[in-house]
């Protein structure tokens, strides 16, 4: 083995390893944000769970977080407008990151 494989394995283990991680902590932060979401629309317990799960799941419709956004909007019409939601998708994504981070 030459230094340049060891260093191109090295890379596409990061590029695996950055990949699951933020694939994590989407998936988190949806949770999370559908934690939040359910607290609004004042839902709690299996209901907030519930809820929760519906955001999650709602990302697998297409590449990018456009549409768990459009699902949050949509359920929070007049209670919460794009920034805050956006805002608090940005805030919680951070959150999941870490939180992941600090589980390995």
């Amino acid at each position: 083995m030459t230094t340049f494989d060891d260093r191109e394995r090295s890379y596409e283990a990061k590029f695996a390893r950055d990949a699951d991680l933020r694939f994590k902590a989407e998936a988190r932060r949806n949770r999370l944000l559908g934690e939040w979401a359910a607290g609004v629309l004042g839902k709690s317990g299996e209901d907030a769970k519930a809820y929760a799960l519906s955001v999650v799941t709602s990302d697998f419709e297409e590449p990018g977080d456009e549409d768990v956004f459009r699902k949050v909007a949509a359920d929070l019409d007049g209670k919460a407008d794009e920034a805050e939601i956006r805002a608090k998708m940005a805030e919680l994504v951070v959150v999941a990151r870490d939180q992941i981070i600090n589980e390995s």
